[in-house]
């Protein structure tokens, strides 16, 4: 399937992101977005990421850009600076998915690029941006990563993780020096693990058997008080507790908000429902980024907005207050501030990682997914059982009467035993994505392991 826009930017197979499709994007971009007299470029580890990046360059060279070439550095961090400078962006990444794959994510000089905007770039294909003077390069250093690492140790304090002992799993992270520094900043005792040289697709929403095995062997071996790490290009945390137990993307959020103070959340309909019984409004989306900003601007005017996805991404709406300092808006999925924010939470009421989700409502999620299933196959089963109540009976009478359908995306079930399951293709890859809502950790999980296994003798 040729490249195209999914949840989190253009995505595709490496060998279709081919040098004249990628010129083609990039002038579209240039043709169909502002770009405040300058876009700044990075990209993550993958093999692929460079020579991608190089062509990006060449061609906002050649059609007279100004191209701040920052090299490896995570996705937030670059969008902190551009963002800060009133430019755009491109950041090659293909985020958790296979190194086969990768992407280009683009940033206009207030942010991430709407749905309209890829819409716009798409029709801009046809008639993208020609060859102009001017054009050149400046090298950036590591200022982008400095003042992100800076931005957090301002705001959260020297002390905030004094005592704490935090492994970092590196592996192949783009973020995975600059998350060392920064807990170190912060008074941590950190013990890197895992490093990597060969790319690693970790999906924050759906850590294999075997990975976590893997963590608990860490945390004991080492002693540890949290296990922490990214996604390839560090737009999506992950943090397990101190026996090892990974703690959920949208449950850090809703740590995270809480702690900052945030009273108005935007996050998607997969994410688990204690989110109703906590924050004073909350809108509910499909899921993406884009979407999730949509819904933030949306409510920019109301007190205390952010927005957060299950698979942990973080986005700030308002100037808020770390424990420290100032923490100014960053309306882009980030890792950090849901990492660093439940651990220096549990760290200030005294209490370890685990104890403190214990005080959360007691619903929990899970999420796996079936790789390999085209989207078109995907698609069509979602359709067949959202138009058909009989089909849904048959297949999920086990977990009681069906109270609630919603198909805000994909098709997401509650049922009267109070189980939730979550259907949905995957915007980026080939796979259809299940998430389940339960009142045990090891019930969520056993859900999305029963529904997998359900669906995929069904589609073989």
């Amino acid at each position: 399937m040729a490249p195209k826009f999914g949840t989190s930017g253009l995505r595709g197979l490496v060998t279709e992101l081919t040098d004249a499709l990628v010129d083609n994007y990039t002038r579209a971009f240039l043709t169909a977005c502002p770009t405040g007299g300058a876009v700044h470029l990075g990209w993550d580890l993958r093999e692929s990421s460079p020579n991608i990046a190089a062509c990006v360059q060449n061609a906002l060279v050649a059609a007279g850009q100004t191209v701040i070439v920052h090299g490896a550095v995570p996705t937030p961090a670059l969008a902190l600076a551009s963002m800060a400078a009133g430019q755009a962006a491109i950041m090659i990444t293909g985020s958790h998915i296979p190194a086969d794959r990768n992407g280009l994510k683009f940033y206009i000089p207030t942010g991430e690029i709407g749905k309209d905007d890829e819409t716009a770039i798409i029709k801009a294909r046809t008639n993208p941006a020609i060859d102009a003077p001017g054009g050149q390069v400046i090298q950036a250093g590591d200022t982008a990563i400095t003042a992100y690492a800076e931005r957090y140790i301002r705001a959260f304090g020297a002390d905030a993780l004094q005592g704490q002992h935090i492994g970092v799993y590196q592996h192949s992270s783009v973020a995975r020096d600059v998350l060392c520094t920064v807990l170190q900043g912060l008074g941590a005792k950190v013990q890197p693990i895992g490093r990597s040289q060969t790319f690693v697709p970790v999906d924050t929403e759906a850590v294999d058997p075997v990975t976590r095995t893997q963590f608990i062997a860490w945390c004991d071996t080492y002693g540890l008080d949290a296990l922490v790490s990214t996604d390839g290009d560090a737009d999506r945390p992950m943090v397990c507790d101190a026996t090892g137990t990974v703690i959920p993307g949208d449950v850090l959020g809703v740590l995270t908000a809480s702690f900052i103070g945030a009273r108005t959340v935007c996050t998607p309909v997969s994410s688990n429902s204690m989110v109703t019984d906590i924050f004073e409004t909350v809108r509910k989306t499909r899921i993406g980024s884009p979407y999730v900003i949509a819904a933030m601007e949306d409510e920019i005017d109301a007190d205390g907005v952010v927005g957060f996805e299950a698979n942990g991404g973080f986005l700030l709406g308002w100037n808020a207050k770390g424990p420290a300092g100032p923490l100014q808006a960053l309306m882009t999925r980030d890792c950090l501030l849901p990492i660093l924010a439940p651990l220096a939470a549990a760290r200030a009421s005294d209490q370890n990682l685990a104890r403190l989700v214990a005080t959360l409502p007691e619903r929990f999620t899970a999420a796996d997914r079936l790789q390999g299933i085209p989207s078109a196959t995907s698609q069509s089963l979602i359709r067949a059982l959202s138009s058909d109540s009989k089909a849904r009976a048959q297949r999920f009478d086990m977990h009681g009467e069906e109270t609630e359908v919603d198909t805000t995306d994909g098709l997401r079930m509650t049922f009267s035993s109070g189980v939730v399951i979550h259907l949905r293709p995957s915007g980026n890859a080939p796979e259809l994505r299940c998430y389940a809502e339960a009142r045990t950790p090891a019930a969520a999980q056993a859900l999305v392991a029963q529904t997998l296994e359900m669906l995929h003798s069904g589609l073989s």
